[in-house]
């Protein structure tokens, strides 16, 4: 029996106690990086629902304000249009002389992201064939940190004039993979609509006609020879994120 007992004993070598101790290294370093993958994941989600958030108020908070401009807005043309005096006679003759009250409409307000980046809220996206409603945001520096920021809120102005201007305005969102921000908009093909409501209230209909993948540096897509007319370019990433998905809408 002790003999057995010595045998077995003589088995376990400085080679192998240095390996048994290599193998705990490893698993206990796999198991580390699981629970840091998994971290990352939870935050990452976590953050992207808050993004979510974020978005669906700054919408509920700037279609309340166009709501209450165009209201304001028909007031004002009703007293407009009222054009008796106290005494009966039509005093439109004397109205059109003088110069008529130009509706001004700024809704945009500076709100701050946590990293300190300001920006505000120009247009709303509408694309109801895959549920995306979200507002358009701008930041005011075009910096490549300030949009990384934003683009955790919302779809943020990229490059181009005002919305529903002419010219071609670009809007880039982030894809998720599931039905957040631009996750869907690889799936749109030509026919579909997509809508820009701007500060005014004022929705624009687009069409879409064109969609390709471009490398990550090719900005060609911006482009404001638009013929005069007004057009939309929308970007996000591949499901891979190694292209970058472009998709041309005309206003109809």
């Amino acid at each position: 029996m002790n003999q057995i007992l010595v045998t077995k004993k003589l088995y376990i070598t400085p080679e192998l106690k240095r390996k048994k101790k290599i193998y705990k290294f490893y698993f206990f370093l796999s198991v580390f990086l699981v629970f840091a993958l998994i971290s990352v994941y939870i935050y990452a989600e976590v953050d992207r629902n808050k993004g979510e958030e974020t978005s669906q108020a700054i919408l509920d908070e700037f279609s309340q304000e166009i709501d209450n401009t165009t209201a304001d807005s028909d007031v004002l043309i009703a007293v407009l249009n009222d054009t008796s005096s106290e005494d009966g006679s039509d005093s439109s003759s004397a109205s059109s002389s003088q110069n008529q009250p130009q509706r001004t409409v700024n809704t945009s307000r500076v709100q701050t992201t946590s990293d300190g980046y300001n920006y505000s809220t120009i247009a709303i996206i509408n694309i109801p064939k895959i549920n995306v409603n979200y507002p358009i945001i701008d930041g005011k520096t075009d910096s490549t940190e300030e949009t990384e920021a934003l683009l955790k809120i919302s779809p943020t102005k990229f490059w181009g004039p005002n919305p529903n201007e002419i010219g071609n305005f670009c809007v880039v969102g982030h894809n998720y993979r599931d039905t957040r921000f631009f996750s869907k908009v690889p799936t749109l093909e030509n026919g579909d609509l997509i809508e820009i409501t701007d500060e005014s209230g004022k929705t624009v209909k687009y069409s879409v006609y064109d969609k390709y993948e471009v490398a990550p540096d090719d900005v060609s897509c911006t482009s404001q020879l638009t013929n005069g007319k007004r057009e939309i370019t929308l970007i996000t990433c591949t499901n891979d994120s190694k292209l970058r998905v472009i998709v041309k809408a005309r206003a109809i």
